[in-house]
Parts: C-alpha cells; structure tokens; sequence
C-alpha cells in the first residue's frame, strides 16, 4: 500500500481514498482540459470509464474539473480505453480521459490523458499537466461559462463496426471456421466489445466475468499465473482457445486449445506473422515493426519470417505509437499483450487484437497451439522488487556492474543483453506502480530464473 500518487506517461494513478482522491482527480482533469483547448482551440472533451467501484466516483470528479475550465464533457460511460481513444477521433475532440487503472488491483484508479490524435500525451504534454497542477497555475471559469456535460451512447458500437470493416478481419473465414472461444472479462469492460464483435464474426462464446461489476475475482493482470480458471474451462469446454482481457480493454493474453497459456507476448507475435504476411500477399513491403524494450525476441523472429526489422522503444504504449507514426509501421506494440494496428488507430486495442487473430487462424487452418509452435520456446520471467527500503538507481547500477559481458542499452532504465546465447535481462522504474521491474528472457527457462535470482539478489531480496 501507498499513500503516494503515481505521474507517468501514463497519467496518474494511485490508491483510493490514499494518493488518490476525488479533489486530485478534478485538478489534474481541468489542468488537462485547460491545456487542450490552448493547444487546439476546441473544448470538447470524451470522457470513459472502466468497471472499477470507485469508477463513477473519479469520473464525476473528473468531469466537474474539466467543466470549470469551460470544457464541454462527451460522457461515453462504462467503456474499454481503446474505445474512448477512438472516440476522440470520431468526436473531433481536443482529447479525453479515461478513468481505469488498467491492470492494477481493484484498490487503485487512474486517469490516462489523451490527446485529439486519439492517442495518450507525449512525455513533454504529461509534464505540462503536471507542473499546471504543482504551481496551482489553473485558470477557472465563471458560472456562466462553465463546460456541459452531454452523454452519448453508441461509442462501443461504432469500436466494433470499424473492427470488422477492416480489410485484414476476415468475418467470412472466421465465421465458416466456427471457433468456440472461452472470454475472460474479469469483471472489467472487456466483455462490452468483445461479445458484440465474436458475435458478429460467428464465435460461439463461453463467458467468464463479463458483466462489467468492478469486483476482481481474480488478480486482474492477464498474465499466466492469473488465468488457471480460463485454462481449467477451456478444457472442460473443449474449446479452441481462451481469451483473457484486461479491466479496460486493451490487452489480450491467449490460452491454446489444451488450457496452456501461451504467454502475452505471443499476442504480438501472432499479430505480426499475420499483418505482415497479408501485405506480403498483396505485395506491399513489410515495413519495421515496434515495440518495447521489455518485449520478448519472439517478436523478433515473428518479423524475421516476412523480412521485417524491430525498432525498440522505452516502455509506455505512447513511446511506441508516437514511433509507429513517425515510421509509418503497420503493426506494434507492448509485450504485455497490448497490439497497436495502426489501420483502425495508434492505441493498444484487445478486441482488434482477437479479431486479427481469428482471422489469422482461420485463414491458415491451424491451431492456436499450430501457430505458436512455429516459433522458438523462449522462456521470459518477471517479477518486482518493491521500493521500500529499496533505491531504484542503486540497484541498477550495481546491475550494471554485476552482470558481465553484457551489451548496456539505457534508453529505459538498464538493459543488458547477450546477442550470442538469445539472453537479456532489463531493471526499469515503473511509471505505474512503486517498483522495479525485472525481466529475463532466455531459451532455457532455469537460466531466465536465473537472471531474474542474480537481479534480486542484489537488491536484497529473498
């Protein structure tokens, strides 16, 4: 627990009643209202939450913030992160907020700023933000100026609609393909996108946690420690594969047909082989895929199939958007499960994420076991070491130090890497909660636990 307040990339995030409180949550809303419309001139802000109990709380506080600096409040609801993204675009807005922690447990909420590209705040807009609050620097309205609130329905529908009008969905081949898929919803908002999209591709649905409640039954990060009763199910159920999605909407973890997790990073894999092997049908080159340093090499090798190079970012999803755009790169995005497909917007999407997979599936014939057999069995390990007691940057220094031979990248944190046996291991500062990340990836799963022991260990930690 923390009674500290998290600034990021990301936004801002913190625990409940603790760092984060409804009075917070309103100044950084009118900071960030007040700095869209000098930056566009337009006032209209869309506003979206996730499932989370705390949720219409925060959104009200939110939204009365951004009308006492004049702003004019789209309220879409209950909605996943991608789908209040898109709907900045469709609204023309000067931006948005949406009120989710993401992948954080249920004590904690969040606001993630975006900008009118639809897309979250570069690292220069996010200090603007901040440094308006810290200097109490806000310009307030008076009565007869204060923004409107307007609600609008629709905004999942129209998520959904520009799925499948995307020539990559294949709804035909998916639907003569009859998949049986097991979602997990988590009690997020995942479910409100995902079930109108497999319903429309033909997907008979087994639902786990998908009415929008906001009560966790499990730890909500779809990673594979978290997801024994979507493999449990998937088994009972015989079907082809699971689906997990995060509370908000925006990354997608796979289970194969025999219950196995096959890893997040994987989602990003099957989405490159995918993407860039349907440009090579039609001819057009394969362009440099992105995403973070934190991602497995399985990406790597997924662009090496189609001739594709990788370009890494820092972690955060805007890093890699604002990267993808400057290259024009026609698929990226986070290791985390997280698929950015630039043809429908420059967010991490979950529901395009099972949509191009379904179609990469049935277009091929094979399995999702199939699929991810063509690929090499990395094995990646991670873990976090609490700041408590700990300093961030003595730790990575003494990692530097203590891990020989190895190549230094300190673009995000520290990096070290050994090209020649495939292993790297990474120590990173998280934008999101009080933590240092430890990654490792290596072919040989006791040498990733490896890796991770030796970083630990030298933060003191058993």
């Amino acid at each position: 627990m923390t009674n500290e307040l998290i600034i990021s990339v990301s936004g801002i995030r913190g625990i409940v009643g603790q760092g984060l409180t409804p009075d917070i949550v309103a100044r950084y809303a009118a900071a960030h209202g007040a700095a869209r419309q000098a930056a566009t001139g337009n006032n209209t802000i869309v506003v979206g939450r996730d499932s989370r109990v705390s949720g219409p709380m925060l959104q009200a506080a939110a939204m009365a913030g951004l009308q006492s600096v004049g702003c004019d409040v789209i309220d879409i609801g209950l909605a996943c992160t991608p789908t209040v993204l898109l709907a900045i675009e469709r609204e023309r807005a000067a931006g948005g907020i949406a009120v989710t922690a993401s992948h954080n447990p249920a004590e904690w909420n969040a606001l993630k700023l975006a900008s009118e590209k639809g897309m979250f705040l570069t690292p220069e807009e996010a200090e603007s933000v901040r440094e308006s609050v810290e200097r109490d620097s806000i310009s307030f309205v008076a009565w007869d100026e204060l923004g409107s609130v307007t609600e609008r329905e629709g905004a999942t529908r129209a998520h959904v609609k520009a799925i499948l009008a995307d020539s990559l969905v294949d709804t035909k081949a998916v639907w003569d393909r009859g998949f049986k898929v097991v979602v997990d919803g988590c009690a997020g908002v995942g479910g409100r996108a995902a079930r109108p999209l497999l319903d429309a591709l033909g997907v008979s649905i087994d639902g786990l946690h998908l009415l929008p409640t906001g009560w966790f039954p499990r730890e909500p990060e779809p990673v594979a420690a978290n997801l024994s009763e979507l493999s449990a199910r998937v088994r009972d159920t015989d079907a082809d594969l699971g689906f997990a999605i995060d509370p908000d909407g925006d990354r997608l973890a796979l289970v194969d047909e025999t219950g196995a997790p096959v890893g997040e990073d994987m989602t990003l894999a099957l989405t490159i082989d995918y993407v860039l092997g349907e440009l090579a049908i039609d001819g057009q080159l394969p362009g440099t895929v992105v995403t973070n340093l934190s991602t497995s090499q399985v990406v790597d090798r997924a662009a090496e199939l189609h001739g594709a190079t990788v370009d890494r970012t820092p972690v955060g999803e805007v890093n890699v958007a604002l990267r993808m755009a400057e290259i024009a790169s026609p698929i990226g995005g986070e290791g985390n499960g997280g698929v950015i497909y630039p043809a429908l917007h420059l967010t991490r999407d979950a529901p395009v994420a099972m949509a191009l997979i379904l179609s990469y599936l049935a277009r091929t014939g094979r399995s999702l076991s199939e699929a991810v057999d063509r690929f090499p069995d990395y094995t990646i390990q991670k873990t976090k070491v609490w700041l408590s007691g700990v300093h961030a940057r003595r730790l990575l220094d003494r990692a530097a130090v203590a891990f020989e031979g190895a190549e230094h990248d300190k673009t995000d944190g520290l990096r070290l890497h050994w090209p020649e046996r495939q292993e790297w291991v990474q120590l990173r500062q998280s934008g999101t909660e009080p933590v240092v990340r430890v990654i490792a990836e290596a072919p040989d799963p006791m040498r990733a636990k490896e890796l991770v022991r030796q970083a630990r260990d030298l933060a003191g930690v058993p």
